[in-house]
């Protein structure tokens, strides 16, 4: 039964456990610029997610891959800049922790010391619990990722909804209490049927977010250039698009096209 909403001036690991145990839904939207954080923190949101998909929507690249440790902080240390509610997430980027804890750490550590973000995700369960256990041991929150790893694009070979089978659905469920069990804060599940991500979520005290997995979890997640409908190439089912902005900036850029060329701008009240 839920109970009335609490005011959070500041969202911590703590407040998104709170709101789980109180039947509050989490939400939660990538940035990447100090700017769209502005606009996603003062607008309420609950989690800020430094996603590595900036190497899709800022760089033009097709995989999460190519996005470098660096590259991860320069983003996130523009987010942090304009958030004062909202709990930061960043992601470790590909190969920064999957074949060595100790670089895992070390990645995590950098994230948080240069760019100032409150806690990190990784994706995978079991493949990479030494790294996990690593940076929980170093006092880093980590919010884990299962499901649709995107990472693994080229081990999946595919963007299709992940654990429809039985196998694949059991590690899935046993990946996600062990996560629970040592310490991670959260877990996003990307597309998955949902009544498996309604499972996880109901055996677990830690929320899950979930991006494609239906309504039975603690939260939601995307991309907020999805949302926004500054990208349009991009169609999954999960997708609710809130606004057309590549048409309407587009339409913009092109009246001030016209308007340059045809000596309209500037006018008079618009020069000194």
């Amino acid at each position: 039964m839920s109970t009335a909403k609490k005011e959070y001036k500041r969202i911590t690991v703590k407040s998104l456990t709170e709101m789980k145990a109180n039947g509050e839904k989490i939400s939660m939207l990538t940035a990447y610029d100090y700017t769209m954080a502005k606009i996603i923190d003062s607008a309420g949101i609950d989690v800020i997610l430094v996603g590595d998909s900036a190497s899709n929507v800022m760089a033009g690249h097709e995989t999460t891959l190519p996005i470098t440790l660096d590259q991860m902080i320069y983003h996130a240390s523009s987010v942090v800049r304009g958030t004062e509610r909202a709990l930061v997430v960043v992601d470790l980027p590909f190969g920064s922790y999957q074949s060595d804890p100790k670089e895992a750490l070390r990645s995590a550590i950098r994230i948080m010391k240069e760019s100032g973000g409150h806690t990190i995700k990784l994706e995978g369960g079991s493949e990479v619990k030494e790294s996990i256990k690593r940076i929980l041991n170093a006092g880093i929150p980590v919010m884990g990722h299962l499901g649709l790893t995107p990472q693994s694009i080229y081990k999946f070979g595919t963007y299709s909804v992940r654990a429809k089978e039985e196998d694949e659905a059991e590690k899935l469920k046993k990946d996600a209490l062990d996560m629970e069990r040592w310490g991670c804060f959260a877990i996003v599940l990307e597309k998955v049927p949902a009544a498996l991500a309604k499972e996880v979520a109901d055996s677990l005290s830690i929320p899950v977010i979930g991006i494609g997995a239906g309504g039975g979890v603690d939260g939601q997640v995307l991309v907020s250039h999805d949302m926004f409908g500054m990208t349009y190439e991009f169609e999954p089912r999960f997708l609710r698009r809130y606004m057309n902005l590549y048409e309407d900036m587009g339409n913009a850029v092109t009246r001030y096209n016209d308007d340059v060329k045809s000596s309209d701008f500037p006018n008079d009240s618009e020069q000194y």
